[in-house]
């Protein structure tokens, strides 16, 4: 998986525009500029946001590594954060019920119509790529995000999240790292694997997904959140593993491309048990005053994917593209 750097994409808005000058070590803006006028779920903002978070992770093409906390660029971020926090709590239910908010993914639903279902039962190898460049904007930092929850933890929570970000860091092993499992399944299907190379290719709903996820972990008063996130992609993943399994064995998909899936398989099902009773179960037993940001971060979560499978599938059913525009590449790889 490469570590050059990621290509700046082209801004989709003055809000974009403003944080790509900003990264590039041009005259800020005010930093509340276009924030009120903006779409918080719309392409603008959250490629701003994306983008003002991405120092955290990897370097940008042509961007010094000193903009990771830059006054200008953090001024930028602020106010975006809070009109995405509160479009998203306007979204769900905000009551601190949190098994209330898990039961609904602990049973798998008998006809379940999302993507991982349409892959496996009728996707093809263009519909699959286009799925994992979807997918690659998490998947090639997997965990990362979910990181930032370990120094804010204590006890048995600190100490069972720590176990799981273990398996999910391939378990003392580089090369089962699950990022790189997955550079290894694009690379098996077809596709560039360096990191960030398809963020231009990327509409809203996927880059609202992955925001939640560093909004959550970045800010240490919204670790409840986090904390909900990261049991959601715990619980959840098993299954939808399952199903991508059998659509990429179905298409006669090389055993490394099947791979990143299978090791999702079991692995998540003992995760599941550890996110519910060790972390969120010890977390709320010390902290019982966060239990309403755990039923938010489980719920929001929940929303923003299942925004997000209908994004997808509504393109599909119109015989056009889920991204922004779609390569010969993706279609001919």
């Amino acid at each position: 998986m490469s570590r050059r750097p990621a290509p700046l994409p082209e801004p989709r808005g003055p809000l974009s525009a403003a944080v790509r000058r900003v990264l590039l070590g041009e005259a800020a803006p005010p930093p509340d500029a276009g924030v009120l006028e903006a779409d918080p779920l719309g392409e603008d903002l959250q490629l701003a946001l994306y983008l003002a978070y991405e120092p955290h992770y990897r370097d940008l093409e042509g961007v010094s590594g000193e903009r990771e906390w830059d006054p200008a660029l953090l001024g930028l971020r602020r106010p975006m954060e809070e009109a995405f926090l509160a479009a998203l709590r306007e979204a769900v239910p905000g009551d601190g019920d949190v098994e209330g908010a898990l039961a609904p993914l602990l049973v798998e639903p008998v006809d379940g119509h999302g993507v991982s279902h349409r892959l496996m039962e009728a996707g093809t190898w263009e519909l699959m790529r286009e799925y994992l460049v979807h997918r690659s904007l998490y998947q090639l930092k997997e965990s990362d995000p979910q990181a930032w929850l370990i120094p804010r933890l204590e006890g048995q929570a600190k100490a069972s999240l720590v176990a799981v970000a273990f398996d999910e860091f391939g378990g003392g092993r580089g090369e089962r790292v699950h990022a790189r499992l997955y550079a290894d399944l694009m690379e098996g299907a077809g596709l560039d694997p360096s990191y960030g190379l398809y963020l231009d290719l990327a509409p809203a709903a996927t880059l609202a997904v992955v925001n939640a996820m560093s909004l959550f972990g970045l800010r240490r008063s919204l670790r409840g959140a986090a904390a909900g996130n990261f049991a959601v992609l715990e619980i959840t993943s098993p299954p939808g593993a399952r199903r991508m399994a059998k659509a990429l064995e179905r298409l006669g998909a090389e055993e490394r491309c099947v791979r990143f899936f299978t090791e999702h398989i079991e692995a998540d099902a003992v995760h599941e048990q550890v996110m519910r009773r060790d972390v969120l179960g010890d977390l709320l037993a010390r902290e019982p005053e966060l239990a309403a940001d755990v039923a938010f971060g489980i719920r929001a979560t929940v929303w923003l994917d299942d925004r997000w499978d209908a994004h997808v599938l509504g393109a599909w059913d119109a015989g056009r593209t889920s991204l922004r525009h779609s390569p010969a590449s993706l279609r001919a790889a």
